[in-house]
């Protein structure tokens, strides 16, 4: 019967995971924003284990549901989703990785403002995807997940204000022509990651409606 069980497999296999994907992924948003304070406050952090370790064990997350899918035969969500879903999650991290690393050696001007702004907002739509993950598990409908959801757009939308904004002070401020290039794209990648917090958002209102 253990052969039948592991090719049934079972529902609470997948939430979990998934639920523990988008933690690792808030993870990163989170160190993120200690990362910026604190460099804010003029310390320097050249540790980036915590970063790092996050990073990994999204990784290990991630191929535990390739594992998973692979072995069994029912899944409680179409495994097309669970996949996309599982790949739109490892991707945040990842992203927050490149974001991390990139400004830990830009050796110009920090515009700590302009960072926390966005990294504020990073939060929200992380804090959102929680939300929309876990009521996943709950069957919570398409109605709360979208009323979820929209919060979730709206710290996207903001995102993108936030950024046209810090563009055009930078092209009318007064740094060097490298500051402009390296800063702008900073800017753009620390959207990106509140991109793929929306796109992750994206995949469980198809799921929801799937459901519906």
């Amino acid at each position: 019967m253990q052969w039948l069980k592991r090719l049934l497999g079972k529902d609470d296999m997948f939430f979990d995971l998934l639920e523990a994907g988008t933690e690792e992924a808030k993870a990163s948003v989170d160190f993120f924003g200690r990362y910026l304070q604190t460099i804010a406050s003029g310390g320097s952090l050249t540790n980036l284990d915590e970063l790092i370790h996050s990073r990994r064990k999204e990784k290990r997350i991630r191929h535990q549901m390739t594992e998973a899918l692979s072995r069994t035969f029912v899944t409680p969500l179409d495994r097309e989703d669970i996949e996309a879903l599982s790949f739109a999650l490892y991707r945040i991290p990842k992203q927050v990785e490149k974001i991390v690393e990139r400004i830990s050696i830009y050796p110009g001007r920090m515009p700590h403002d302009a960072f926390q702004r966005q990294a504020a907002l990073m939060l929200q739509a992380a804090d959102a995807l929680i939300t929309m993950v876990k009521q996943l598990r709950h069957s919570a409908g398409i109605e709360k997940i979208r009323e979820t959801n929209d919060r979730l757009q709206f710290a996207e939308g903001e995102a993108d204000k936030v950024m046209l904004g810090l563009l055009k002070d930078l092209y009318n401020g007064d740094c060097s022509a490298k500051e402009l290039v390296i800063l702008g794209e900073i800017y753009e990648m620390i959207e990106q990651a509140i991109d793929r917090c929306r796109n992750a958002g994206n995949i469980v209102v198809q799921v929801a409606l799937k459901s519906s």
